[in-house]
């Protein structure tokens, strides 16, 4: 390991910042402070900076490779610390303004201590070594030693915390993402259960009612009309056959809406007929030709199916008028009955809710409109996605 694995971004800029500052006020300070000494010490100075230097650049430029070790440069650094310092009688300022390199280039807090320690050791050394002795600069050497070990601890601790906080910070966004996955799986399973139920009452639970009430037809006629009888148990096969094909929709057997292609007026009026044929109610329709996506040809129809059979089941109704119209807003379907009515706020059952779901699904929206005694008006509204 190169370098602090815990260094984010943040401390990655500040790190090229220090860089750049200790070699203009680290490495340059001592070469140019020896400008004018003799030679010996001129070309000694100059030639510690230089391979200080070219060693920390070589550690910038290859930090993976394995020859290349931080070690190496900390333990170069000491010793040109000591030396330089005995070169320029004292070396203070270089040790003070290196100190964030123990840290920075060291694995961990203890090993950066024990550079720091040798690092003030070999300034102090090459301090007394070097005439004159300068109080002053040993004075600051061991000022900067307690500095950099007091504020490198206290780095350490803050990011060992703030390494701590994004570990809690992490786990809790884990498991977020999981309840939130789960909500998710659960919401998509809720969605399903409501989309097969309304499906389910808008094709298979209807066509069965119909079946039930043709076989009650049929059973109680056919001593006296077997004509009649044959014609519902007719109508007891088709109705069955219809389910079955919806059930197969249900189950992703067959294409949705049996994969007709006819427009929404003609469907509706095969469901009139047979509306007609099993029910005997007198039915007024207006249907314009309108073609629609298969969503809202889906919607209108699932509408109609369960308005009719509440006509049937609860109306008390003898004639039933459909309307179907593009209206300012789009497609309009209007169903009325005469029937006994009912009030809608007390209404009960899946039915027009789900009539009302279906179309919020679309953008539509629907209205109904009855009283006791007085009919019932169902209004379906969608947006026009027709190709007219």
């Amino acid at each position: 390991m190169d370098q602090l694995p815990r260094t984010d971004d943040r401390i990655r800029i500040l790190r090229r910042w220090y860089n750049g500052c200790w070699m203009l006020f680290g490495l340059c300070p001592p070469a140019v402070a020896v400008h004018d000494r003799i030679d010996a010490t001129k070309y000694g100075t100059w030639a510690l900076v230089a391979v200080l230097g070219v060693g920390f650049l070589i550690l910038q430029l290859f930090p993976r490779n394995p020859l290349v070790r931080p070690s190496g440069f900390l333990g170069l650094l000491v010793l040109v610390l000591g030396a330089t310092a005995t070169l320029l009688d004292g070396g203070a300022a270089f040790f003070i303004v290196s100190l964030p390199m123990f840290w920075i280039y060291s694995r961990t807090p203890r090993q950066a201590i024990g550079y720091l320690v040798a690092g003030a050791v070999a300034t102090l050394i090459g301090t007394v070594a070097g005439p004159p002795v300068s109080p002053g600069n040993a004075v600051f050497t061991l000022i900067g030693l307690a500095g950099g070990v007091l504020i490198g601890l206290w780095m350490d601790r803050v990011l060992a915390q703030s390494d701590e906080r994004a570990h809690v910070l992490g786990a809790e966004l884990e498991r977020t993402q999981s309840e939130l996955a789960v909500a998710h799986q659960r919401q998509g399973a809720a969605e399903e259960r409501e989309r097969l139920a309304r499906e389910i009452h808008d094709t298979l639970a209807q066509g069965f009612a119909s079946i039930i009430v043709l076989a009650e037809a049929a059973r109680s006629g056919i001593e006296n009309d077997p004509a009649a009888s044959a014609k519902q148990l007719l109508s007891i096969e088709r109705t069955a056959r219809e389910n079955l094909t919806e059930a197969r929709v249900l189950v992703g057997a067959a294409p949705a809406g049996g994969g007709a292609t006819a427009g929404i007026a003609q469907s509706l009026r095969r469901i009139l007929d047979r509306y007609v044929e099993d029910t005997g109610l007198i039915v007024h329709a207006e249907l314009a030709d309108i073609e629609c996506d298969q969503p809202t040809r889906i919607a209108l129809l699932r509408c109609t199916q369960e308005s009719l059979a509440n006509v049937r089941k609860h109306a008390g109704a003898s004639t039933v008028s459909v309307v179907l119209a593009r209206g300012p807003s789009g497609l309009e379907l209007e169903i009325t009955d005469d029937g006994i009515g009912f009030t809608p706020n007390e209404a009960r059952g899946f039915g027009l809710n789900g009539m009302r779901n279906r179309l919020t699904e679309l953008g539509g929206e629907l209205t109904v409109t009855s009283s006791p005694g007085e009919g019932t008006r169902i209004f379906a509204s969608l947006p026009s996605n027709d190709r007219n």
